[in-house]
């Protein structure tokens, strides 16, 4: 019998192959911050914004901000800040003003006991009679030296006035005498007691004196005058031509103060080079020794 062969089934289609994934073309999203993180970034920002307004505010006010003029009425309660006498007790220039007869003269020196300053604070010891005890006025020096340095500075050169320390240079800032960055300007600074700026300026030793000298001798001679004493003009146009003539002299006198004032700083930064060099031979020579 013939063999009857058997077709085999034919075997099933693959399985199509699953459909590719379209590839994702978003950025992996960022992970969380957590509540601490979001908190520090808040309080970084909060500071960023409040030292922006801080430049903008301190800029304006540095913008606008003028040092007391010859004629300023200035309101002495926290002008200037705390300072302290060389012996360590705390004052104010209110109150030096305060318990003054007519008035207060600061003059500010770089230094205590370098050359300039020492010949400074001498001549105002030497005039103190006439400067001081017998205007009314009270003097004092003023400078950031430390109380000590201060107190060995008055004990060396036999001072009859108090020396005020400034070591922020608060009172000498704001009375237009400081020097950026730490430095302070040799000038000097009067007021009477009800606060009216009667000087401020720059100026050398000599200078700082003669003009303490001139407002003294000025205000004399006005006492003078309401007293009775050495009253001088005549009648209608000859007092005309003599009030005129003053006027004239005031300002010419008013130049030549601001000329002064301008030579004065040239001299005193002439003078710092001096010191300074000065000083570095004298510690040169302590090291060789």
């Amino acid at each position: 019998m013939p063999v009857e062969l058997r077709k085999r089934k034919a075997p099933p289609p693959p399985p199509e192959p699953p459909a590719k994934r379209a590839t994702a073309t978003k950025k992996a999203a960022a992970p969380k911050k957590t509540a601490a993180a979001k908190v520090k970034d808040a309080v970084k920002e909060t500071v960023t914004k409040v030292a922006e307004a801080a430049t903008f505010t301190n800029g304006a006010a540095a913008a606008s901000a003028e040092k007391p003029a010859v004629g300023d009425v200035i309101t002495l309660d926290g002008f200037g800040g705390e300072i302290a006498l060389q012996t360590g007790d705390s004052t104010t220039l209110a109150a030096l003003a305060e318990k003054s007869k007519k008035g207060v003269v600061l003059f500010t020196y770089p230094k205590a006991s370098t050359p300039g300053c020492t010949r400074q604070a001498c001549m105002f010891r030497d005039e103190y009679t006439a400067l001081a005890t017998e205007s009314g006025f009270d003097i004092y020096g003023l400078s950031t030296d430390s109380p000590k340095a201060n107190t060995t500075f008055k004990e060396k050169q036999k001072l009859p006035y108090e020396l005020l320390c400034d070591p922020g240079a608060t009172l000498i800032g704001a009375i237009g005498l400081k020097k950026a960055p730490k430095g302070t300007t040799r000038g000097v600074f009067v007021l009477d007691k009800a606060g009216k700026v009667l000087a401020a300026q720059a100026g050398s030793p000599e200078g700082t004196v003669k003009v303490v000298r001139e407002i003294v001798e000025g205000l004399n001679g006005e006492e003078k005058g309401e007293n009775g004493e050495e009253k001088k003009g005549g009648n209608g146009e000859e007092e005309e031509v003599v009030v005129e003539e003053g006027k004239k002299d005031e300002e010419r006198a008013e130049e030549k103060k601001e000329a002064a004032a301008a030579a004065a700083v040239v001299e005193e930064e002439k003078e710092e080079e001096l010191e300074k060099k000065e000083e570095d031979e004298k510690k040169e020579e302590e090291k060789k020794e």
